[in-house]
């Protein structure tokens, strides 16, 4: 039966409610509302859909359908679209300048819609690696009743009877350079790796953060791993319509579900299942909305203690769509739950506690995706926090599938990827290597790029593991190899990366959680006097904008202070 509201509590009175709001009603008159439909509450689709890149193609119409559930409910829908920039097209040129900075323009362009609208609640759709973040960021911010829907991942490619995705690509252009893969392989390879609508397929940062959604509590349970392709996930937009209709009724928020404990149990999931390092930048983010303290160093902690139990890529064998068939995340959580590393208590977008949604799974033991807890791959989590003399504010690195956890040899310093890049395809590497890539960071590039296309040569050329490489940047969910990234404090403000020169010993040690720079502290300091900031090339709009505002790495590379500094909430005007 269709739920009654009672609006004078709700946002959307303030342009619904009283005969001063005439001028507010007769717009939505002029959209075909009747008076019936202007006296529900007002539901907010926000959808990241576009023709960028195929991660965001099928969400407007999931948003679409959501408006099926939304109505059902007693509500009223009122869909509106915000941007995303494509890391897989972006990657490896000035354009990922802007990728972690799309990250506040959603969350800031959804609370900006939401907020000039007066909207009830929200239901947010996205699908590319930092429209994730960002629009669970905009819930937490605004504290509305929501739900987050992921818009699904892409099916795998075939090439020579093989799984494969974007990242068999950009590994193959390494390949090519080395000469074992002919030009004509590579176009081959390349028509193939993407066949369809979806987020790339392995456990790179979109379905890490689609992972995160579920374990959370603000995505339905085994949703986010449905591949786009399917219809089912037009009933999962429909569902999460009307359930959102139901948080509204209760008055259950983002932040009655999204606590510190939450925040951990969605930690604890990126690590078992080898997730993207950029987690531990978006963790933080999301908590900072909702007054939370909890850093890199807080996530690092959790990865450390957490076994590594899903065998997905890119140090594994499955991709996104085997773990949907294997029971998804819940069936991930649920050996998690039963060996004790996750929280039962936390609520959920459900209205019920995530113990007591586990409670309804199954656990399947022929499916070969996801081991149990007390049998993991390793025994601890896929991704290591770093500190040291060369980070003091930490670093991070995901060594799921990797040989080796220790690493020493001379530097190789680039002040630029580009730099990097155009040696690492000359061939202009020495083995033994750490390849130090700097002035990447959040201020200092700005933006903070990720390097899947440098880290990627490195992989199809054979060097994956016999360099290092570290960065003030990040890295791509799909960066396999010694990679280290979000070293802080960065270039830009002085941090002792900014002081390495060519030939300075750095040792590196994923086991001990240490990363250090064998240079005496005079030596250091003498160089700490000479250095001067450096001036980028982006000095006006959106880009010196945010490098005038972001925070460091450590603590999200969020751009405000968050909720601790709020006078007032959204959902309560």
């Amino acid at each position: 039966m269709t739920q009654k509201f009672d609006k004078t509590r709700l946002p959307s009175r303030h342009v619904s409610v009283g005969p001063e709001r005439a001028p507010q009603r007769s717009y939505y008159y002029a959209m075909g509302l009747g008076e019936d439909n202007i006296a529900k509450p007002f539901v907010a689709l926000a959808s990241a859909g576009n023709d960028s890149a195929p991660c965001n193609t099928t969400l407007n119409a999931q948003a679409d359908a959501a408006r099926e559930g939304v109505i059902a409910g007693g509500g009223t829908p009122r869909r509106f679209n915000t941007i995303t920039v494509t890391d897989g097209i972006a990657m490896g040129t000035q354009g990922m300048k802007s990728s972690l900075a799309s990250r506040e323009v959603i969350a800031d362009s959804v609370e900006l819609s939401v907020r000039g609208h007066s909207y009830d609640a929200l239901v947010g759709f996205a699908g590319c690696d930092k429209s994730l973040p960002g629009m669970m960021m905009s819930m937490l911010r605004l504290n509305v009743p929501s739900i987050f829907v992921y818009g699904g991942s892409i099916l795998p490619g075939r090439f020579h009877d093989r799984d494969v995705t974007v990242v068999d690509v950009f590994e193959a252009v390494g390949q090519h350079a080395a000469g074992n893969c002919p030009l004509q392989e590579l176009i081959e390879l390349e028509k193939v790796a993407c066949p369809g609508h979806g987020a790339c397929g392995g456990q790179f940062t979109a379905n890490t953060m689609a992972c995160v959604g579920e374990a959370i509590g603000l995505s339905l349970p085994n949703s986010n791993m449905i591949p786009a392709p399917y219809q089912s996930r037009e009933e999962v937009a429909i569902a999460a319509g009307a359930q959102v209709m139901d948080l509204i009724a209760r008055n259950i928020r983002p932040r009655d579900i999204c606590t510190r404990e939450a925040f951990i149990n969605a930690a604890r999931v990126v690590a078992a299942t080898g997730g993207s390092t950029n987690a531990a930048l978006h963790l933080p983010a999301m908590a900072n909305e909702a007054g939370i303290d909890f850093d890199l160093f807080d996530v690092a902690e959790i990865f450390k203690s957490t076994p590594y139990i899903a065998d997905l890529k890119p140090g594994g064998r499955y991709v996104a769509k085997d773990m949907y068939e294997a029971g998804g995340v819940y069936m991930l959580m649920k050996t998690m739950l039963t060996g004790g590393f996750l929280d039962g208590d936390c609520m959920t977008v459900t209205g019920r506690t995530l113990g007591e949604n586990i409670d309804r799974v199954t656990w399947n033991p022929e499916q070969k995706v996801i081991r149990e807890i007390r049998n993991p791959i390793t025994p601890t989590g896929g991704v290591v926090g770093l500190k040291g003399s060369l980070a003091p504010q930490g670093a991070i690195v995901k060594v799921a599938g990797m040989k080796r956890l220790s690493f020493e040899g001379p530097a190789r310093v680039f002040d630029c990827e580009e730099d990097a890049f155009e040696a690492v395809e000359n061939r202009d590497i020495a083995e033994g290597s750490v390849i130090v890539i700097r002035y990447e960071g959040p201020k200092g590039g700005p933006g903070m790029r990720e390097m899947l296309a440098t880290t990627a040569a490195l992989y199809g050329q054979g060097m994956g593991e016999k360099v290092a490489l570290i960065t003030d940047g990040r890295f791509s969910g799909g960066t396999r190899g010694f990679c280290i990234g979000h070293v802080g404090p960065e270039a830009a403000d002085g941090g002792p990366i900014a002081l390495i020169e060519d030939g300075d010993i750095i040792r590196i040690d994923a086991e001990a959680g240490t990363i250090d720079l064998d240079v005496a502290e005079e030596i250091l300091m003498s160089r700490r006097e000479q250095w001067r900031p450096r001036m980028n090339d982006y000095q006006a709009g959106a880009l010196w904008r945010y490098s005038q505002n972001v925070g460091p790495a450590v603590k999200g590379a969020v751009t405000h202070p968050g909720a601790k500094a709020e006078t007032h909430v959204y959902a309560d005007l």
